[in-house]
């Protein structure tokens, strides 16, 4: 099997048509279908079924593609490590995290991580939905749980807070709840069903009610950035970790003697990784602007 038409041919197998792997690689969709045909040829089966709406994998394409994702996962990794020098961190960078966490606390950081190492380069995927490290699609995570798979490096980082929190305005306007069970006369905003990957993210419409009996929101919405924002903008009542808390001082703490969920977070890696510089000078740098949390 040519280096080649396995490069196209994953292309192809990720983008699910030609036209898209001919943009992603530069060449036409004329080249890009002439590899395909010529690999199916030399194997002598079908690797895609063709249709209209275009690509699907055959069965022979899929268990060709699990390994050829598996083996330029490990050739990237092989590459960073061999690009990077022993005594000084250097290359690129993958860190995935959860949308809110990223956008809130870790973009604004980067900043002084990267003066500090100017010959590394940081690329951000956030998602809430997890990202394989092992499949290398990220090099390392910040996870709001520990991780689930066994092969995985993983490091405590901190433990986060809940509070319940309000605007000035709101306040003035509903009046300031004194006990739990006061909640129920007032607007909340909660993150429904489609939440961020934490454990009891919506314990406002649990805390002082029958179990089973939860508080309707106001407004239901699936980002940490979203419910700051609609908090500030007057419209209710949320929960938010420490670190949008600390980040935001315009918001008001309230009922502090309930104690929300406690949110244990994580600094994940793969284990080839562990004797990565530029890995080690990122958790060192987290671990020490995180203690700035309070």
């Amino acid at each position: 099997m040519d280096w080649d038409k396995l490069r196209v041919f994953h292309a192809v197998a990720e983008a699910g048509s030609f036209t898209h792997a001919g943009d992603t690689l530069n060449l036409s969709q004329s080249a890009v279908s002439r590899q395909i045909s010529a690999l199916e040829e030399a194997l002598q089966v079908p690797l895609f079924h063709r249709h209209a709406r275009g690509l699907i994998l055959t069965e022979q394409g899929e268990s060709l593609n699990r390994t050829v994702r598996d083996v330029f996962a490990k050739l990237a990794m092989t590459e960073a490590l061999l690009t990077e020098s022993k005594e000084k961190p250097a290359g690129r960078l993958k860190v995935t995290t959860t949308v809110g966490f990223g956008v809130i606390w870790l973009a604004p950081r980067l900043t002084a991580f990267l003066e500090a190492y100017p010959e590394v380069s940081v690329s951000l995927l956030l998602d809430d939905a997890e990202l394989d490290l092992a499949m290398r699609e990220a090099d390392v995570a910040i996870r709001m749980h520990p991780p689930k798979q066994p092969d995985l490096v993983q490091r405590h980082l901190t433990t986060l807070q809940w509070h319940i929190c309000a605007s000035t305005d709101y306040l003035k306007r509903y009046g300031v709840p004194q006990r739990a069970e006061e909640l129920d006369a007032h607007k909340l905003i909660l993150f429904g069903s489609h939440h961020p990957p934490i454990t009891d993210v919506n314990w406002l419409a649990e805390v002082g009610r029958r179990p089973g009996n939860p508080r309707r929101a106001v407004l239901e919405v699936n980002s940490t950035h979203a419910v700051l924002l609609a908090i500030q903008s007057g419209l209710g009542i949320g929960a938010l970790p420490d670190y949008v808390v600390q980040e935001n001082p315009d918001l008001v703490r309230i009922l502090t003697d309930l104690k929300g969920p406690k949110v244990d977070v994580y600094f994940v890696y793969p284990e080839e990784l562990r004797n990565s510089k530029r890995v080690a000078v990122f958790r060192d740098f987290l671990l020490s602007r995180l203690g700035e949390i309070h």
